[in-house]
């Protein structure tokens, strides 16, 4: 009926979790491994001990857009200052942007601190102050809260039982079921969500999610997951096939009895016995970062006492590194020469500053190469040291000079702090 209607066939039950007595048995196993093993984690003692109801959201929100790209032994010390400094929502949502941005440097993808101060200030002024207690309320009125947070801040801090996936659960999942299509792909997304939601413990979802989380990161990791000390590795069809491969009479999951499956592996990418489990999950081919390249100029002099101080200014309060700040630089074209690069840099500097800069006072001190997500940077350096004041047109962007102990200190970048 389904071929006729042009209905998707469904999934055949290999690639699903449809059995309640393995359900049962995987949560419970999974349970214990995590009460057992799990790290001592700030945000999770502050989950478990904190009565309020909304002070533990925050502190489980706040965690959560931490660690989205960025690793939980980085995060750990930021959390900590943060919570410390802003432990309310309250009191988050009356600090400043500067505050947030200074907090923030060296953590990446700025934007991530931005909206977490937003919607802090939304719940202060729209929702007197108390947040909403389930994934859907969170996603549809928290900005920068997708489905992925709202979920675990929905299962963590308010006991709904809802599932999440993350990169980890999509590891752990591809492999207990061998799904081997694109996981970056919505139907495949979409499919995972139904499975996570299927399995997460009804009593303990907030645990049950953490412990999924910490399997991908601690034991189902990428490249040389510990399956010999998994908990549900009896319940895994990657090991499965791994362990007995083609010949054995043991039911095989590429053939899984339907053809075209949205789920296996496309026939022109057949199982590589020596990757054993960790065929999958299959992802896209990554893109290729974009490469550039720019000019930065370290304006010095020395400040009424003595010191070296430098000249900052403040980066456009959209795009990459929105709102940081940054010795002034411009980007430049491809293969220009040093003498051209000169020209143009001395040129861009005399635009802002509205005096005349003489391209043979730039010093080339060096490049650094900063790799963002994707974009592959090289800052080219150049030094320029200066006799008095300058300002540039506060028109153009703010600025201010600054000696090195006040430059650490600023809302700037982990690459400036390379330059």
């Amino acid at each position: 009926a389904a071929l006729l209607t042009g209905a998707p066939v469904p999934p055949p039950a290999r690639h699903l979790f449809s059995d309640p007595a393995e359900i049962e048995a995987l949560r419970g196993a999974l349970l214990a491994w995590y009460d057992q093993r799990k790290r001592d984690l700030p945000w999770r003692t502050l989950a478990a001990t904190e009565p309020d109801a909304d002070r533990r959201g925050y502190a489980v929100w706040v965690s959560e857009i931490m660690l989205q790209q960025t690793q939980v032994s980085t995060v750990i010390d930021y959390y900590n200052r943060w919570m410390q400094k802003w432990p309310t929502l309250q009191a988050l949502a009356e600090a400043s942007l500067e505050e947030v941005n200074e907090l923030w440097a060296g953590l990446g993808y700025y934007s991530r601190g931005k909206r977490l101060q937003e919607a802090a200030r939304k719940v202060m002024s729209e929702l007197a102050g108390q947040m909403p207690r389930t994934a859907e309320d969170l996603q549809k009125l928290l900005p920068g809260v997708g489905r992925y947070t709202a979920g675990a801040i929905a299962s963590i801090s308010f006991g709904q039982a809802t599932g999440v996936v993350d990169g980890n659960v999509i590891r752990v999942l591809c492999r207990l079921r061998c799904i081997g299509a694109d996981s970056s792909s919505p139907a495949v997304i979409d499919r995972l969500w139904d499975m996570a939601n299927a399995l997460v413990d009804r009593s303990r979802p907030g645990d049950f999610n953490q412990a999924m989380m910490e399997l991908g990161a601690t034991v189902c990791t990428p490249k040389a997951p510990l399956c010999g000390e998994c908990p549900v590795k009896q319940h895994c069809q990657a090991r499965r096939r791994k362990l007995f491969g083609k010949p054995t009479p043991v039911p095989d999951v590429e053939d899984c009895g339907v053809g075209g499956c949205a789920l296996c592996p496309p026939a022109t990418e057949p199982w590589d016995s020596s990757l054993g489990v960790t065929n999958f999950p299959r992802k896209a081919a990554k893109k290729q970062p974009r490469v550039e390249r720019t000019a930065t100029c370290v304006l010095e002099r020395r400040g009424c006492h003595g010191a070296l101080e430098y000249l900052i200014v403040q980066r456009p309060s959209s795009g990459l590194l929105a709102g940081l700040w940054e010795f002034p630089s411009f980007p430049l074209a491809e293969d220009l020469q040093e003498k051209k690069q000169k020209e143009v840099l001395a040129d861009h500097l005399q635009a802002c500053m509205g005096w005349p800069v003489v391209a043979g006072s730039l010093r080339l001190i060096g490049e650094v190469v900063h790799i963002f997500s994707h974009i592959h940077q090289t800052y080219v350096v150049y030094s320029l040291p200066l006799d008095g004041d300058v300002t540039l047109d506060p028109a153009l962007s703010p600025s201010r000079w600054v000696t090195e102990e006040e430059f650490h200190a600023s809302a700037v970048s982990t690459a400036m702090k390379k330059v």
